[in-house]
């Protein structure tokens, strides 16, 4: 599982997914870069971005709420921590990945794992 605390640079590719004027506090983005479904948060002005998969069952997690650091999958209640990806509560067992976020002037960027061929 992919953990962005746990990164080297070169492990990486950074992309510019929006500015800091389209992703205002208490706000969350959902995307897709390349096949890969994530999820980026502005709470208090530090950005979060998760994969959009609850590791339960395979269904979106990003549009649950938030309470404090927590997103709650909407489908079965379970509960991530958007800061490590850890799976707090059952359903879900498994972890899910969590990316790294940069700010490079305006633009906010998500550090993606490469991944060799």
């Amino acid at each position: 599982m992919f953990n962005y605390r746990k990164f080297e640079e070169d492990q990486v590719e950074f992309v510019t997914v929006a500015s800091i004027d389209e992703l205002v506090n208490g706000e969350r983005m959902i995307f897709e870069i390349g096949d890969l479904p994530v999820a980026l948060f502005n709470l208090g002005g530090q950005y979060y971005a998760i994969a959009d998969l609850c590791s339960h069952d395979d269904g979106p997690v990003a549009e649950g709420e938030l309470e404090g650091l927590e997103i709650v999958c909407p489908r079965h209640g379970a509960r991530f921590n958007l800061e490590t990806g850890e799976a707090l509560t059952l359903p879900a067992v498994v972890d899910i990945p969590t990316y790294p976020v940069r700010v490079v002037g305006n633009e906010i960027q998500i550090g993606i794992p490469i991944t060799e061929d």
